[in-house]
């Protein structure tokens, strides 16, 4: 059917699993693809399609058994990163205007938040850490003396 571009038909399957390994990032696509480049590679040397299938499923449930949970782990461990108002609690800010139990703001990660404080008022200039968020209101305390 394909004489002489099977090689070629194997490789173009091979680009579009690829393709559809970049919509989904589950790199289950990607050694399938692996399996079709097998299939390339067993046609380039002039096997029989039978051969080139039994080298593409080979190849293909080889990757997916092995390298697949390998690079599963690899790429999807690290540390989660929060989002949101979650992202900030912990951070430092620093007091633009006096804080107290009722009002005042802080400068947190470039944007300016409300800001109040469960315990003592915050002079201006201050830096503050971030206890939590409610609302729109950063919750924030002094930040400890580090004894040198």
């Amino acid at each position: 059917m394909f004489d002489g571009q099977a090689a070629l038909v194997w490789l173009g399957i091979a680009l579009v699993l690829v393709a559809i390994e970049a919509a989904t990032v589950d790199f289950t696509f990607l050694m399938i693809g692996g399996g079709a480049l097998g299939g390339s590679v067993a046609a380039a040397f002039g096997a029989p399609f039978s051969i080139q299938a039994i080298v593409a499923v080979v190849v293909a449930v080889g990757l997916l058994l092995v390298v697949r949970p390998w690079m599963h782990r690899r790429f999807k461990r690290g540390p989660v990163e929060l989002m949101g108002t979650s992202a900030h609690l912990g951070r430092s800010a620093v007091v633009i205007e006096r804080v107290s139990t009722s009002a005042g703001t802080v400068k947190l990660a470039g944007d300016t938040w409300t800001a109040r404080t469960s315990g003592d008022s915050i002079e201006e200039g201050q830096e503050v850490v971030v206890e939590r968020i409610d609302g729109a209101t950063a919750v924030v305390s002094r930040v400890p003396a580090i004894d040198r």
